[in-house]
């Protein structure tokens, strides 16, 4: 009892196997429906490519029908191709020869024909009977896409059937185990980033064919980005190093065995690798522009932000948003370390401070006593000539803040425009600028993409307490304060590695004045 349902068991196992695998052919050919006799020759006439009216008495529905499978033709050593397999329908008519059936492929527009051709002595016989007709001498390629047309022959306008075909790829069980376009699929590699170079390991196939491999940047086609290898089917060594230079997401190992029309496979070893796309940002000096460039396809937006502090969040500017798919350039931009480039894509967001690098030169802004005890001076000094503005804005959780003041300061000549020179500088009310939740912001107005470096909650009165402490080259000049003066200076340089005074960009938002370091 269980030995009989065992045998129905494999029975079934063994159908539904049979059912799913690609069907086989000996030898192609062309079979024709009992009673007929017919025969096949590959053609392009193309003088049926033109058409003719019908007769009244042919109608459109003599085309029956259009069946399109993929059939598998293996050889005893070598593996196996693919063939399309076309069965086909046709009402005889005594004004038709038979019919032509034609397959183009969508990728390469090659175009392969055979001609269906029934006798006369048949035609005058079976006339009014429909033709059935099995057809699987179209060799195709692995995942091919094909555009199939059946007319009769003649061709007769409005008498044709069309139909798109995708051939069987790699993905199916049978396919991929037995054709060797597929066998590239197979390849391993590993990845030795100490030395740059990706180790592939092609596979034997006895018989089997040449394999073609490179690395290249996938765009819309996938580009070159390094020599073309070819592995032979009898080389003594299967293992290839391919060298690359950058780990990019679009750095892909492309393989293909050298065959007609072979299905190319592409494996992208960095597809998660994304931070050196962010890295390709340049700064001009002269032009004052900063741009990036994708080394690979991205989907999504850059901008310029600004970070007010370490950690906080980036604040984007306006005007600033363009498309990430394409170089982006941003000119004349302020070069300070809190403003960043940030990254929305479908990969993720970054934001990156390209001005943060140590010993970038950048601006500084200070704040000090006035001459006139009711005022304080801010001031400004940098390495090229510039124009700045200063802002008292009222602070509050939400960007941007309240600003109600605005006083201009003079420009930087170009014979002033070093951090050694004396700054330029502009007054404003002390009470005001030392009121509580009160924010200095200095800004640069000649570049038109810049942000703010900003001083909050000023301590004002520490100024009485202190007393005048100089150090360095300005503690031998005869610079007169007012009685309890103390200079605070801001530093919104990259080369301050300590804050000290009341710096803009330091962490905390209470800030007292003091003194530098010896």
């Amino acid at each position: 009892m269980l030995a009989g349902r065992a045998v129905a068991f494999l029975s079934l196992t063994w159908s539904a196997y049979q059912s799913l695998a690609v069907p086989r052919v000996s030898e192609c050919g062309l079979s024709c429906s009992q009673g007929f006799t017919c025969r096949s020759r590959r053609s392009r006439n193309i003088l049926n490519s033109f058409c003719r009216p019908p007769p009244e008495s042919v109608a459109p529905s003599v085309l029956g029908a259009l069946t399109l499978s993929t059939a598998m033709k293996c050889a005893p050593r070598g593996g196996c191709s693919l063939l399309l397999d076309v069965r086909a329908s046709l009402t005889l008519h005594e004004s038709l020869r038979g019919l032509e059936a034609c397959s183009m492929s969508l990728d390469t527009q090659e175009t392969q024909c055979h001609t269906v051709r029934v006798s006369r002595a048949s035609r005058r016989q079976q006339e009014g009977r429909q033709l059935q007709v099995h057809f699987d001498c179209f060799e195709v390629g692995v995942a091919q896409s094909l555009y199939v047309t059946l007319r009769t022959v003649p061709h007769f306008c409005g008498v044709q059937l069309e139909q798109q075909y995708h051939v069987k790829d790699c993905g199916d069980e049978d396919v991929g185990s037995n054709v060797p376009d597929c066998f590239a699929q197979k390849l391993s590699y590993r990845v030795d980033r100490s030395r740059k170079v990706i180790v592939v390991q092609v596979p034997e196939a006895p018989g089997g064919p040449d394999y073609f491999m490179r690395l290249c940047l996938k765009w819309i086609a996938c580009e070159d980005a390094g020599a073309l290898v070819r592995v032979t089917a009898n080389s003594v060594s299967r293992m290839v190093s391919l060298p690359y230079s950058q780990e990019l997401p679009c750095l892909c190992l492309e393989s293909w065995s050298a065959t007609l029309d072979a299905v190319r496979t592409q494996t992208c070893p960095f597809a998660n690798d994304t931070e050196a796309l962010w890295e390709a940002i340049r700064y001009h000096p002269g032009s004052q522009a900063l741009s990036w460039e994708p080394a690979c396809p991205v989907s999504g937006h850059v901008s310029l932000c600004w970070r007010p502090d370490p950690g906080a969040q980036c604040q984007e500017l306006k005007h600033s948003v363009r498309p990430a798919h394409r170089r982006v350039q941003y000119s004349p931009v302020d070069a300070q370390p809190q403003l960043c480039l940030q990254f929305s894509t479908g990969r993720g967001f970054w934001v990156s401070c390209p001005f943060q690098r140590p010993g970038f030169p950048a601006w500084k802004m200070t704040v000090h006593p006035a001459p006139s005890r009711t005022h304080l001076r801010v001031a400004f000094s940098s390495p090229s000539p510039a124009r700045f503005q200063v802002r008292l804005c009222h602070r509050r959780e939400m960007w941007p803040f309240a600003c109600h003041r605005t006083f201009q300061a003079t420009a930087l000549s170009p014979a002033s425009a070093n951090l050694t020179a004396d700054p330029v500088f502009v007054d404003i009310p002390r009470d005001e600028a030392c009121g509580p939740d009160t924010c200095i912001q200095g800004q640069r107005t000649d570049a038109l993409f810049s942000g703010p470096q900003q001083l909050c909650a000023l301590q004002c009165g520490a100024w009485d307490v202190l007393g005048p402490r100089l150090r360095g080259p300005q503690a031998e000049r005869k610079t007169e304060l007012p009685p309890g003066g103390q200079l605070a200076e801001t530093g919104v340089s990259s080369r301050t590695s300590k804050c000290r005074g009341w710096t803009a960009g330091c962490s905390g938002d209470q800030l007292a004045p003091g003194h530098p370091e010896p």
